[in-house]
């Protein structure tokens, strides 16, 4: 563990598994992700502490290099991590290396993976009004021939969707880079991951608004069924700018005969 040994994450885990101050060892990142390593995989470890206790580990604390990347913190800390915060998936998705808590350490993942249901209600409320923002806009400037503000107002609705439709499943949203991992092992019930995932790529490269219109159609349904009316309500007489154009069409074509 010299500068000539640089410390490697299986000598850190046998030397932090030998260490009583250890309650816990947790993977994050792409090698607790089946399937999601590269040659460029570093380990992120976090090092679990008894609260109050007193290790010589806390000396490798921010430690960082293309090998491991260690978080030494204490169990209280581990407890709060991501709560809220951007590192609640990851923990939602660690592998626990080591448990000495008799699966305390696999409770509070497992809390981190599932919202509350005020939390989650809370969440998806704030969710569905962004992403009626961003969806409203797009169509509007689409309307208005601002072609690149569309694309981008459409790039930015499929983000805040994304957490609407994970929080409405009381499920943080996972990081880009794990989106088909998660829906192919855990799909978002009612929802067909195909599709949703299609709509996704085609609406954030090109604003399509026939899809952008389809798609709010479908999250206009549930968001109801899930209690969230009010959100989509106060959008008033904007909702028809924002919901399939198709029956329009139809009804002035039949008015026209």
């Amino acid at each position: 563990m010299t500068a000539q040994q640089p410390l490697a994450y299986d000598g850190f885990v046998e030397l932090a598994a030998s260490d009583s101050a250890v309650v816990g060892l947790v993977l994050k990142g792409s090698r607790a992700h089946e399937g999601m390593t590269t040659e460029h995989s570093d380990h992120d470890l976090y090092v679990v502490l008894a609260n109050g206790a007193t290790t010589a580990l806390t000396r490798f604390t921010g430690h960082r290099t293309p090998e491991l990347d260690l978080v030494v913190l204490s169990l209280d800390e581990f407890r709060a991590a991501g709560l809220p915060g951007f590192e609640r998936y990851a923990l939602a998705r660690a592998r626990i290396v080591l448990d000495r808590l008799n699966g305390g350490i696999a409770q509070i993942l497992a809390d981190k993976a599932q919202l509350g249901a005020d939390e989650a209600f809370r969440e998806a409320d704030g969710w569905l009004d962004a992403y009626a923002n961003s969806h409203y806009r797009s169509v509007k400037n689409d309307r208005d021939g601002h072609a690149l503000a569309a694309r981008l107002d459409a790039a930015d609705s499929i983000g805040f969707l994304l957490e609407l439709l994970f929080a409405l499943d009381r499920r943080p949203r996972p990081y880009n880079k794990y989106l088909e991992w998660e829906l192919a092992r855990f799909p978002l019930p009612g929802w067909d991951t195909g599709m949703l995932l299609d709509a996704a790529e085609r609406i954030s490269g090109t604003g399509h608004v026939s899809t952008q219109r389809h798609l709010f159609a479908q999250v206009e349904a549930v968001a109801r069924q899930a209690g969230h009316s009010a959100v989509l309500d106060a959008w008033g007489a904007d909702l028809d700018l924002m919901r399939p154009q198709e029956e329009k069409r139809r009804s002035r074509a039949r008015c026209q005969n």
